[in-house]
């Protein structure tokens, strides 16, 4: 018998009958023996409808605020389920992530775990109970309600698999596994059977919107086996592991082409070419719990320097008036937003060992006639800044290059 963490989604959850159909399936696993909990999102647009409420009363919501409204979307997906659950004769108990003890610290909105206490769920497993659990939310350690940001019941998952030592987390959604890309954007797209660590985080911290990045930063710290699968289908879906398939590593060159299309791009032009001036810049846009992704430095004939970086575009007005604020400061000559650009990149572990990915990747991009605008690498990714109207020209013709339509 293996203990098994599975989190169900937002559309998996999205009707009553759904719901049903999670406890059906929630069933059959007990039967083959297997002890579970369970992660729940909010029933599908819930948490968009909740925001909109907030909205309604304040354009900028209060941080602890929404907090409190947000986190009740998922109370009333894990109280149905324990209810369908209990109606087919399993026994199951529901939780918060404060009744669970889910400890965060206080950054509301975008919290991060910190603790989880399981002596609770341990017990309610020793008595043959399926534990059902809100995702996305904890407590602070003065008590206040948190989120953990989009995506968070991932992160949940993932955690509390790490936390009970489980044999493996499953995450349930609505795709059957990570594909090689988007299949809306590329058809031809392949379902992965495996993937690492290190390439699903590259992915994730890149735009693929199959798992939250911290759920997968989790797993890979406490080497947690993640499976991503559907609800809606049977089928294998895709292991995340620490370990590389070896068998694979000669032809897999690249392993998926992800993209991002909440990307903006601010420029402080003209200022001093100094030490320290690069960090008085982006020291108060971290200050802001803003982000920074790219980063590109020009030096100009007369001494001046021209940053650019690229923040999420949800964050571009917030980080503009702050860099308008330090240009001032420093004399700069101008400030300028382009929220019109996105991020595509090239993912693959066999770039290790193999050269010539970049200019291949270059070469495909020119072929379209599409301007690279940034660049940015690491070990086993390349990444580019481009305007979004090339962003599906992009992906599918980077696709082809890489003979991932094969």
């Amino acid at each position: 018998m293996s203990l098994i963490v599975q989190k169900f989604g937002g559309t998996s959850v999205g009707t009553t009958e759904r719901i049903k159909a999670v406890a059906d399936k929630i069933i059959g696993f007990r039967q083959q023996g297997h002890s579970l909990v369970i992660v729940l999102s909010a029933m599908s647009g819930e948490t968009n409808r909740l925001i909109g409420l907030a909205k309604e009363m304040q354009i900028e919501p209060d941080a602890r605020e929404l907090d409190v409204l947000v986190s009740t979307g998922e109370q009333v997906t894990i109280a149905l389920l324990c209810m369908a659950l209990k109606a087919r004769g399993q026994e199951a108990r529901s939780y918060t992530g404060a009744q669970v003890r889910i400890l965060t610290d206080n950054a509301y909105t975008k919290a991060r775990i910190q603790e989880i206490d399981v002596e609770r769920m341990r017990a309610d497993l020793d008595q043959g109970m399926v534990v059902v659990v809100a995702g996305f939310q904890g407590v602070d350690e003065d008590g206040n309600i948190t989120t953990l940001g989009r995506g968070g019941s991932d992160t949940t998952g993932v955690a509390l698999a790490a936390a009970l030592k489980a044999d493996e987390c499953q995450i349930y959604t609505d795709v059957d596994g990570v594909y090689t890309t988007d299949p809306r954007v590329v058809e031809r797209a392949k379902r992965l059977d495996r993937i690492t660590f290190e390439e699903m985080l590259e992915m994730a911290s890149l735009g693929s919107k199959v798992l939250q990045i911290r759920s997968v930063e989790f797993a890979g710290k406490y080497n947690v086996p993640l499976r991503v699968l559907s609800s809606f289908s049977d089928g294998p879906g895709t292991l995340i592991t620490l370990d590389e398939d070896n068998s694979n590593m000669e032809q897999a060159l690249v392993s998926g082409i992800a993209f991002n299309r909440d990307e903006a791009k601010l420029s402080i032009r003209g200022v001093p070419d100094q030490p320290g001036v690069a960090s008085r810049i982006l020291s108060p846009i971290g200050e802001a719990n803003i982000e920074v992704d790219v980063i590109v430095q020009n030096v100009a004939a007369d001494n001046t320097n021209d940053i650019t970086f690229t923040v999420n575009r949800a964050e571009m007005s917030k980080a503009k008036a702050i860099l308008q604020a330090v240009a001032e400061e420093l004399g700069a000559r101008e400030v300028v937003a382009d929220n019109t650009v996105v991020k595509v990149s090239v993912v693959g572990m066999g770039m290790r060992s193999h050269a010539g990915v970049a200019s291949k990747m270059f070469k495909a991009l020119a072929s379209e006639n599409i301007n690279i605008e940034m660049i940015t690498t690491s070990e086993i990714k390349i990444s580019v800044i481009i305007n979004e109207k090339y962003l599906e020209l992009a992906v599918r013709s980077l696709h082809a290059a890489f003979g991932l339509d094969k």
